[in-house]
């Protein structure tokens, strides 16, 4: 799967995983960019006792760990390239060898990969294998960015505040439901999860107001600046859709008369201007 940071690939894979027929078998999530290169290849296949130096047991690797599983690899484009053909090696042929042994053992795993860079870009770099990455490209999960599904903030903010308070939570008020909606937020569903723990922390009303937030100015709408990495056709296609969603509300789902309202609204803004 791939999207930006904080928007869900983890939360994908592990829907996948349960819902999946190798829900009875273990989830094993790996974050590639935090391993040492010269831990690699002992994290990933493990090792015998007296492989190396510290090594005085036998250890089992990621994929082992994962055996009758689902292995979820993140940041899979911070894999350095030499690790990267024994990944190959091991997804192709499905066996490993541990590090200090000269027999390989077969492994059964289901391989979910993520990254919130273009694999495509770091093949025409170089920093990719393209053997590793058409292996890897099977079926592409794509992750929104939050800002890009709008209509999804309002729930997402409801079962993050009844996670955090229980059924006493206190709610948004429409104020601060507005400024969420408007907000590009850079760091996605995380941000989210983030501001609104801050605000449950300094709010003493009943709701939330838009003030208890706390949004960054410079990630707003409003500032030409403040788009975060939100592009101008990003940014106009989300008002449409808002203004959209918004004239369907107020005429109560009826197609017809929410398009008569939008083009009432674009006349009324042409002959303002």
């Amino acid at each position: 799967s791939s999207g930006e940071s904080g928007s869900g690939k983890e939360l994908a894979a592990r829907l996948i995983h349960t819902r999946s027929a190798r829900n009875a078998g273990p989830f094993v999530p790996v974050n590639c960019g935090a391993i040492p290169e010269n831990l690699m290849e002992s994290e990933f296949f493990g090792y015998r006792k007296g492989a190396f130096t510290g090594a005085d047991s036998d250890r089992e690797g990621f994929f082992q760990a994962a055996s009758g599983g689902t292995l979820f690899l993140d940041e899979v484009a911070d894999l350095p390239l030499a690790m990267q053909v024994k990944l190959l090696r091991a997804i192709q042929e499905k066996r490993v060898r541990k590090v200090g042994c000269v027999t390989e053992e077969p492994v059964d795993v289901r391989i979910i990969c993520a990254t919130h860079r273009n694999l495509r870009e770091c093949v025409d770099k170089g920093s990719f294998r393209q053997d590793l990455y058409y292996r890897l490209n099977v079926i592409e999960l794509r992750m929104p960015p939050l800002r890009e599904r709008v209509e999804d903030i309002e729930p997402l903010a409801t079962s993050i505040l009844k996670r955090l308070c229980g059924d006493g939570a206190q709610k948004l008020s429409a104020g601060a439901l507005k400024a969420l909606e408007l907000y590009s937020f850079p760091g996605n569903v995380r941000e989210l999860e983030n501001i609104l723990e801050r605000a449950t922390a300094l709010s003493a009303g009943e709701e939330i107001e838009g003030d208890d937030l706390h949004l960054d100015p410079e990630d707003m709408p409003g500032d030409a600046l403040g788009r975060g990495s939100e592009t101008l056709d990003d940014y106009l296609n989300r008002l449409e859709r808002q203004a959209i969603l918004e004239a369907l509300q107020k005429t109560d789902g009826n197609r017809t008369a929410a398009a008569r309202l939008l083009a009432s609204s674009a006349r009324e803004w042409r002959r303002l201007s």
